[in-house]
Parts: structure tokens; sequence; C-alpha cells
């Protein structure tokens, strides 16, 4: 897809809004209007800054593209929203310039549309079951959902409309939350709507989770981060960072000796996944969660201010093909590397990263290497990383994922010199609380056992998010949170 400048985006818009009325479009009308594009930096500027890529929409971008939705009586989208957000409505109220209303519909069921806008795979989601997309036999050619909820959710923020939800009154109860990235903060929010009293607890020294350490600036700025949780702590919400339950206190003394009524433990999977193969303890070799947390949290890449060093790499290979991997190599390349590999073995069309984060990664230089696995990692008398020994691979039949299996080719082996190696291979869940908490439930990979309700083996304990589900995705960890918050209500309430 060719780059097109934000204000070409935007004059072909203004172009066409002033011939539509939104009130009376008939369904083949609204089909007539073209998909909107999302404006972004031009990818020669900002390979090299990590400024936000995507700017977002204009005013009469967003009111063209709301217009697109059918307003279908089923609303197939609601029901692909792991929060159920009442999609049509606030799409007609985008539509008519009504952003505030808008924005107060997305917000009776999610209190991060901010986020959820900018970093949601809709396309996997919501976008997956609009009739407008089936219509088109192309899911990208869906309505553009999250560009909306992020624009009027920029709008509120823009023009200090921010509303602080009403709490009712004081239940008396006691909840603590374990973990301050979606789920957490989701739950939080829901519980202290409620009346009760909440305490979030942050192993860092920073809140948010995921969309802290994980996600990058370029793809999510971190002033928007604070801003979504500065309404929680508005609200009243508690919270406390550099505290790891199961360290600093055990997850039952806070049930014994704080005197919390229930627990919400939302802690992540934050232990990286290896490939266990010769060279993983190289010098150069980073899994994707300590190079993502460098750069993330503690702003590595800003050089000679940063309090943590980054590694500078001439040539590097993420290994995976998720959105982290492309998080890896995207931010690789402003750090300054001259060439990035992604290495992957099956091929483009089963990446599970999004397809926009594929494309930005494209137009910023980065090289995929598909049907490739690294066997080795070699390097030099010194210990360090000077290139990796690959296989070439070929499709077979489906695997249990659905996806095709990938095949080595034997006697396909050759090397790419690189000078640093980032396995992005997902992760497992920190074993902190399990080994602290002998009778706290776990599978076999170490994620926390929930029955339906989201409750674990011990009593007033609940559990959701990526330590149940394993690595998952912002809003069904959100989905989760909410899920759990009636539970926990309802026990609250006996």
């Amino acid at each position: 897809m060719q780059y097109i400048s934000p204000e070409e985006l935007s004059s072909q818009a203004d172009k066409i809004i002033g011939t539509l009325n939104p009130e009376t479009l008939t369904p083949k009308e609204r089909r007539a209007i073209p998909l909107q594009e999302m404006p972004t930096q031009d990818p020669e500027v900002r390979r090299s800054n990590m400024e936000e890529v995507a700017l977002g929409y204009t005013e009469n971008q967003v009111k063209l593209e709301a217009m697109r939705c059918l307003q279908c009586k089923n609303a197939p989208c609601i029901q692909g929203c792991p929060v159920a957000i009442n999609i049509p409505a606030f799409l007609d109220s985008a539509a008519k310039g009504d952003f505030k209303s808008s924005i107060n519909i997305i917000k009776e069921s999610s209190s991060l549309p901010a986020i959820c806008g900018r970093v949601c795979p809709q396309e996997s989601q919501c976008m997956a079951t609009c009739t407008v997309g089936k219509a088109e036999k192309d899911i990208m050619r869906s309505v553009q959902i999250g560009r909306v909820e992020r624009f009027v959710a920029d709008w509120e923020r823009d023009n200090n409309q921010i509303d602080i939800p009403q709490v009712a009154p004081e239940s008396g109860k006691k909840v603590a939350i374990v973990g301050s990235g979606p789920s957490g903060l989701t739950a939080a929010f829901d519980l202290r709507k409620a009346g009760h009293d909440v305490t979030i607890y942050e192993a860092f020294h920073k809140n948010g989770g995921v969309t802290v350490y994980g996600i990058p600036e370029f793809r999510l700025p971190k002033a928007i981060v604070e801003i979504e949780i500065e309404t929680l702590v508005k609200m009243g919400v508690k919270i406390i960072t550099n505290f790891m339950v199961g360290k600093t206190r055990k997850l039952k003394d806070l049930l014994t000796i704080d005197g919390f009524d229930a627990i919400y433990i939302a802690a992540g999977a934050g232990l990286p996944k290896f490939m266990g193969i010769e060279g993983e303890n190289l010098v150069g070799v980073f899994s994707a969660n300590e190079y993502l947390t460098r750069s993330n949290l503690m702003k590595a890449y800003d050089f000679g201010k940063a309090r943590t060093p980054i590694y500078k790499s001439r040539k590097v290979a993420v290994f995976g093909g998720g959105n982290v991997a492309m998080d890896a190599a995207r931010t690789a390349k402003r750090i300054g590397a001259e060439e990035v590999h992604v290495i992957y073995r099956r091929t483009e069309k089963e990446m599970p990263a999004r397809v926009e984060e594929v494309h930005h990664a494209k137009e910023e230089g980065i090289i995929f290497d598909f049907l490739t696995n690294p066997v080795r990692i070699l390097g030099d008398e010194n210990g360090r990383v000077n290139a990796i020994e690959c296989l070439k691979y070929e499709l077979g039949e489906p695997d249990d994922s659905g996806r095709r299996r990938p095949v080595p080719i034997k006697g396909s082996e050759f090397i790419i010199e690189v000078d640093a190696c980032i396995p992005s291979l997902g992760n497992n869940a920190n074993p902190v609380l399990s080994n602290t908490t002998p009778d706290l439930e776990i599978n076999k990979w170490g994620n926390i056992v929930v029955d339906e309700t989201g409750k674990t083996s011990i009593d007033k304990v609940y559990a959701g998010g990526d330590i149940v589900l394993g690595a998952a995705t912002v809003i069904l960890a959100m989905g989760q949170g909410r899920d759990a918050a009636v539970s926990i209500n309802k026990i609250l309430s006996k």
C-alpha cells in the first residue's frame, strides 16, 4: 500500500462529508462511503523517533467512517467485543458529531477506551463479525471501530470533558487487586463503582502493567495510560507500587492480616520463553520482555538520560511472529539498528501479529524471513553474538491451532550475520505467587486454574487475564476483569 500523507487523507474526507446526511443514509449509500485510512507519520521520519505512528482521524474522517456502519439490528459486532460495548450506538453518535455521547456509551462497558482504541486487535474481534466486512469479503474493510473509539476517547481528553464516574455509597468491604495491568484496572473500576474500598498492588515502580512495560511509545504513548489511571485514582482507588504480592506480602496475608474481603489476581504472565537452542546464553541475546521493558518502562532509548542501558546493535534478529515480535523489531530499528530481521517459521498468512503492525514494520524497513527458523546462535571469541544458523521450512498439514504445521527442509541450513537476537516466543506465568501459595491450584503451564466465575482454589480469591489465559489481548484481559468484578460483587453483597 502506497503511503498517503495526512494532509491528502484529510482533504479527501473534506470533499465527501458535505454531500452526506447521517440521518437519511440508506444501507447502499453507507456501503458506498470509502473506508477511511488512518493518517500516520511518514515511514522515513518515524523509523528514527519514538513518537506515535498513527496520528488519529480528523473530525470529518471519523464521521465518515462511523457512517459506514449499517446499524444492523442484530449487532453482531457487540458479540465480537469481549466487554460488549454497544458499538452501533457509539458509532451512530460519532457519525452525527455527538462525540460526548459516543464516548459515554463506550464507557458504560469499557474503562480504558483510549488504550483499547489503539492496541486491541479489532480485526479478530468486533471487526471479524462486522456485516460490512463480510459483505466486502475482507475483514480489513469492516468498519474501523477501534479508530473511531480512539478518536472520541482522545476528543474527551483534549477537550477536558472527562467525567469521573459516580461511586456508590461505601459498602464497608475491602478488595485487593494484584497487578495494575488492563485486567486489574478494569476490575478495580467496576468494584470501586460498586462502593468497595479497592487497593491495587503493583510490583513495578509504575502503574499500567503491559501497557507501560510491554507496548512501545510509538504504539501507545504512556501519557495516555497515566490519564486513564488518573480517573481511577480520582474515584478513590488506591495504588501501591513496588509491592510484589508473594514476596512483599504473601497472598493469604492480605486476607488474614490486612483484612481484605476478596482478592483479584491480575498479575499477568511475565516469564519469557526461550527456544532452548545452542548459544542462547551469549552476550547479545535478550528476551523481548527484557528488551521492551528497558525501552518502554525505563526509556533506555533516551541515550544519556535513561537510568538503564540498552544493547546497541547493527544487525538484529527477532524470533517470532506476534505483536511483541513486531514491537521488538520496530524498537530495534528506532534505537539505531541498520538491519532488523524477523525470523518466522511459517508464512505471513499464519502470523498472529496484527495486519496493521506488520504493514507498519514493512514500511519501516523491517526484513521478514518467512519459512525460516534459527537452530543455533553463534558467538565470537568474547562470547558475543555474531551470527545465527537457520533452517528453511515448508508448510505441512494444519496443527491443533488450525495453522499449517512448519516442516524443516533437510540440508537447508544457512547463516545470517547478526550481533543481537531477541526471542519473542510468548510468556509463561511468573511462579512467585504459586511458589509462595501452595494451595493455589495451577495447570501444567503455571497458569492459575479458575472456575466459571473466575474463582481460584482459595476461598475469596479470584484471578483473570494473562495469569489465567496465558498471553492474551488487552481487551480479553479486561473482559475477565469485568467478569471477576461481577463475581466478587455477588459474594460481597451476601
